[in-house]
């Protein structure tokens, strides 16, 4: 079982990528494989709607991450999101990369890449805006089948945000993240063995109805 850990800070060693080292140490004594993608500090760019996804079978824009991180998800069991907070919101490259990861994938018919995969949202910040991130980030997983995993709190860790080192003196903070680590491990184990005595995700026919509400 395997884990892919992404985190949405234009800065690779910081904040954010701690945090995912926490939670990926928990995995790893749980026996979950892990990885760990950076979207990285180079330009994203935002959903410019043309719909060629679909025609396409990936995004029409080639020159950044997303087609690559599209493809790399149908390889892996389970996702966790990290990013930290910039203005009370999500950082603005990863904004770009979630709405064109998810859009694309689900255009494309590659559904499968994430339905009924356990998925996670972590958030880091000096102070504010952590619960109007959390609640950003989920809303992309409740669309599309994923099961949100949650842990006592709110998946959030504070600290300095020139100082990484700091966020360990968040001590519940990592006690939840840790906690999300274990919380992950168990649902993927109940899915695995779920599969092993024939339990399958349920089918759902291919047909969408779509209702507008201005006809």
């Amino acid at each position: 079982m395997k884990v892919l850990l992404v985190n949405g800070s234009p800065r690779a060693r910081a904040n954010t990528y701690e945090a995912l080292k926490i939670v990926e140490k928990t995995l790893n004594e749980e026996n979950i494989e892990t990885e760990i993608f950076q979207t990285g500090a180079k330009p994203i760019s935002g959903c410019i709607s043309c719909r060629k996804c679909g025609e396409l079978g990936h995004c029409i824009i080639t020159d950044d991450c997303v087609n690559e991180f599209v493809e790399e998800m149908k390889n892996y069991d389970g996702f966790i999101f990290a990013t930290p907070v910039y203005y009370a919101s999500m950082a603005g490259n990863f904004k770009s990369f979630m709405d064109r990861v998810f859009f694309s994938a689900s255009a494309a018919g590659h559904q499968d890449y994430f339905s009924f995969k356990p998925v996670a949202s972590i958030i880091t910040a000096r102070r504010a805006g952590t619960t109007a991130t959390y609640d950003e980030l989920n809303k992309y997983y409740g669309i599309n089948q994923m099961p949100i995993i949650s842990t006592r709190y709110w998946n959030m860790i504070h600290t300095d945000a020139q100082n990484p080192d700091k966020l360990y003196e968040d001590e519940e903070g990592v006690q939840i993240i840790k906690m999300l680590g274990k919380n992950m491990a168990y649902y993927l184990k109940c899915i695995q063995a779920g599969k092993e005595v024939g339990i399958n995700p349920p089918e759902f026919p291919e047909q969408i109805n779509f209702t507008n509400f201005i006809r």
